[in-house]
């Protein structure tokens, strides 16, 4: 055979690796005890167990566990706060605000969708949107490429 593969090596070249599909989204996981300085953004959802200094901008969702501090915004479609901000929230569409969580700073919210547990610690301003703003979340930071001569 010229050019052409054995038939049992059909398939020997496709990836071992699983392709997220089209109504897939990515987790990503800052463990307990991990610690990232700068700004994390993803299109998917992240989870955080350890602590951020900087903005953490996710297309889906944003889950603060009990023991996750964020020291910067929180920019996202849906958030779950159970931990630590030290800054503005935006929830495009829902947030929800855990009996654990301590925030300080803002809160931008769809006022149908602001969730508040009983115990929840908030020390500062909240905007409730009623759906006539045409965007919540401010667009996404642009990345230019730079050459050097």
């Amino acid at each position: 055979m010229l050019g052409g593969k054995k038939s049992n090596d059909r398939g020997a070249d496709r990836s071992v690796l699983p392709r997220a599909g089209s109504g897939e989204t990515s987790m990503s996981i800052i463990g307990p005890g991990m610690n990232i300085i700068g700004d994390l953004v993803t299109d998917g959802t992240v989870r955080v167990e350890g602590r951020i200094e900087g903005t953490v901008r996710a297309g889906k969702a944003v889950v603060i566990g009990k023991g996750g501090e964020v020291v910067g915004d929180v920019l996202t479609q849906d958030a779950i706060i159970g931990g630590i901000v030290r800054g503005t929230v935006v929830a495009e569409s829902r947030l929800e605000l855990q009996s654990t969580s301590d925030i300080e700073g803002s809160i931008r919210s769809r006022s149908a969708h602001l969730i508040l547990e009983e115990g929840a610690r908030f020390t500062g301003q909240i905007q409730m949107l009623d759906g006539t703003e045409s965007r919540a979340l401010p667009a996404p930071p642009r990345v230019e490429n730079s050459t050097e001569a």
